[in-house]
C-alpha cells in the first residue's frame, strides 16, 4: 500500500533535487525479476483493499517465499546504502514472519484506527486473517508486527510495521539516488 505513496514521493523529490527518471536505469540493479515475483506473491496473499487472501491454504509458506526471494535480491544488490536499509527492514519483517509461522503479528487496534475494521474483527474472531495473526501472548516478536498506523481519514491509510517503514524509506531514497545519477554527471 505504501508503495503507492513512496514511489511517487521519491520521484517528486528526485525531480525537485534536479534528478531525471533516466538515471533509474543506471542503478545497475541485478535480478529484478525476483522482486516482481515477490510482489506478485504478496498480492496473491493479501490483495489490495481486501480482507481475504486469494490463496488461503498456502498463505504462510508463500509469505515466507516472497521474503526469501526479496532477500536473495537484496543480498545480490547490497552494495548501495538504500538497499542496505531495505535489507534491515525486510529482515525485521522476515524475523516476525518466521517466528509466527509465516503470518505477521498485527494489532487489532492499529487496524481499526487505520479503517480496517473488518480485518480487525476477523482477527479478533478467528485469530488470523489472510497474512496476519492477532497479537497475543502466544505470538512472538510483536514489536516487529503491524503496530503502527496511518489514520483512516488520510488517503491510503493502513497499519504497518517498523520493517515496512524502513523498506518504504529505503525505496524512496533509492529512487532519489537513482534519479540523481545523471544529475551528478552534468
Amino acid at each position: 500500500m505504501f508503495v503507492l505513496i513512496f514511489v511517487p514521493l521519491g520521484i517528486l523529490v528526485g525531480y525537485l533535487t534536479g534528478g531525471r527518471l533516466s538515471g533509474l536505469g543506471k542503478l545497475n540493479l541485478r535480478w529484478l525479476p525476483l522482486v516482481l515475483i515477490a510482489l506478485i506473491l504478496q498480492v496473491l496473499i493479501f490483495p489490495l483493499f481486501s480482507d481475504r487472501a486469494l490463496l488461503d491454504a498456502a498463505t504462510g509458506p508463500l509469505h515466507i517465499l516472497s521474503y526469501a526471494l526479496l532477500a536473495a535480491w537484496l543480498i545480490r544488490n547490497i552494495r548501495t546504502t538504500p538497499i542496505a536499509l531495505l535489507t534491515v527492514g525486510a529482515a525485521c519483517n522476515l524475523a516476525a514472519l518466521l517466528a509466527n509461522g509465516g503470518l505477521m503479528p498485527a494489532s487489532a487496534s492499529a487496524l481499526q484506527r487505520a479503517g480496517f475494521v473488518d480485518v480487525a474483527q476477523q482477527l479478533l474472531q478467528h485469530g488470523t486473517c489472510a497474512n496476519l495473526v492477532l497479537m497475543s501472548s502466544d505470538t512472538r516478536l510483536n514489536f516487529l508486527g503491524d503496530i503502527l498506523f496511518v489514520p483512516e481519514w488520510i488517503p491510503l491509510s493502513s497499519a504497518f510495521s517498523i520493517g515496512d517503514t524502513l523498506i518504504m524509506l529505503a525505496l524512496g531514497w533509492l529512487i532519489v539516488k537513482g534519479m540523481r545519477i545523471d544529475a551528478k554527471r552534468t
